[in-house]
């Protein structure tokens, strides 16, 4: 099994940067694939972004976020970080880190975390 814990989220202006850190408990973190969904008030969860499961390994990312946001893992922390960069005010969601086979779409994934909320201001 994996535990994971976001952190990192908060209130940010529009362009403004945040960095989100997800950290991984359990022996297994190496094998699984990770990665970002985000959902906003009356939405339904959306991907935004995965990576599988070597560092520096494969990425993946949501239309709406290709190119201002870069996902990075690092096995021997067991951490998974999003750096989210020219933030928007449509960027405003609690965001969730998730561990399994990988993709954009999360029913593949079998771990979840708790969510973090990102705030961005006009």
């Amino acid at each position: 099994q994996v535990q994971l814990v976001e952190s990192g989220g908060g209130l940010v202006q529009a362009g403004g940067s945040l960095r989100l850190s997800c950290a991984a408990s359990g022996r297994t973190f190496n094998s699984y694939a990770m990665g970002w969904f985000r959902q906003a008030p009356g939405k339904d969860r959306e991907f935004v972004a995965a990576i599988s499961w070597l560092s520096g390994g494969r990425t993946d990312y949501g239309d709406s976020v290709k190119g201002r946001f870069v996902i990075s893992r690092d096995n021997a922390m067991r951490t998974v970080n999003l750096q989210m960069n020219s933030l928007k005010p449509e960027d405003t969601a609690v965001y969730y880190c998730a561990a399994g086979r990988g993709g954009s779409r999360d029913r593949t994934y079998d771990y979840w975390g708790p969510g973090t909320q990102v705030t961005v201001s006009s």
